[in-house]
């Protein structure tokens, strides 16, 4: 398995970050897998997966490039420059662009386990991965951004919810499960492969949440490195319980929605998120919902979370069994 070490003070000044780039190459991965875990990602496949084909049969070169860069393991260093901090979309394709073709090259055959294919041995790789990715921003991913950013700020919100619960052993081992773990003893578990530990005492760590399934990890050593993991599902998914038309005709179908959500505690950014109402509509329907005694709140560090009371309970299980 893979790990890092690295020393308190490290794990302690360690951050979550958004990273556009990162949901960016997420999204390709996706396309590039063209199998989804959940409806939303098979409505957002069936509506870009047959363009992104069509553009990659047209460039035989490019396609080739992708194959060999997404390894069964190994992900092509220079397709995933480690994010960093307010970078835009922009700011971070630049960087692939500007990758040493020779480097680029050599991180082909790392992914592909084997020697490069003599249609990649050229120089313009780094350009024609950062022409894809800008294609894949522009179509697939761009006209959501706005709903997968709320999205990805609430994930934040939660992670950092959980970290003032249970500390970074909890917030670690929920990011991918099975994959990324705190072992103790200053050790980072980051995947299941099998390759030297690293030593990042003193590093810049980021953790770095994508709406697509997936995850990776990332490093400019020796200065920083990143963990890359997929948000909570239930944010990705959007909501999936139905609500009762009984409940819904009792408190209206917007207020009945956020009810029924709070199976598990959320907060305000994370119920924006789901439902795709305003700010002010949610606060609205937490108020309404608070002086009914149907939900209460609590904080948790710098977030407030929601829940329902046994009142509220009662209520959406009856109309539920209804």
């Amino acid at each position: 398995m893979g790990l890092w070490y690295l020393n308190a003070d490290t794990l302690a000044g360690s951050r979550f970050v958004l990273s556009p780039l990162a949901e960016v190459f997420a999204s390709l991965k996706l396309l590039h897998a063209s199998a989804a875990s959940h409806p939303g990602e098979r409505a957002w496949l069936d509506a870009h997966l047959s363009a992104y084909r069509r553009r990659l049969a047209a460039d035989p070169v490019t396609a080739l490039l992708v194959r060999s860069g997404l390894g069964k393991e190994w992900i092509a260093d220079f397709l995933t420059p480690t994010p960093r901090d307010g970078e835009s979309f922009e700011e971070g394709v630049a960087r692939i662009r500007a990758a040493c073709p020779d480097a680029a090259r050599a991180h082909l055959t790392v992914s592909l386990r084997g020697p490069l294919p003599a249609r990649l041995d050229r120089d313009d790789l780094p350009a024609r991965a950062a022409d894809l990715l800008t294609y894949v921003w522009t179509e697939t991913v761009r006209p959501y951004w706005d709903r997968r950013r709320r999205i990805l700020e609430a994930d934040v919100v939660a992670r950092t919810a959980q970290l003032s619960r249970g500390g970074w052993a909890a917030a670690v081992d929920t990011l991918r499960p099975g994959r990324t773990r705190w072992l103790g003893g200053n050790r980072l578990q980051i995947n299941l492969h099998e390759y030297p530990p690293r030593e990042i005492s003193g590093a810049e760590l980021l953790f770095v949440p994508v709406t697509p399934q997936t995850g990776w990890v990332s490093w400019e050593e020796p200065d920083r490195y990143a963990v890359i993991y997929p948000c909570a599902g239930v944010l990705a998914q959007g909501p999936r319980t139905a609500v009762p038309a009984s409940l819904g005709a009792l408190l209206g179908p917007a207020r009945a929605g956020v009810l029924v959500l709070l199976d598990s505690p959320m907060s305000t950014s994370q119920l924006v998120a789901v439902t795709g109402q305003g700010l002010g509509s949610v606060g609205r329907h937490l108020k309404v919902l608070l002086d009914a005694r149907l939900v209460e709140r609590r904080r948790a560090g710098r977030s407030v979370l929601y829940s329902r009371t046994a009142a509220g309970e009662v209520l959406v299980t009856a109309q539920r069994q209804g």
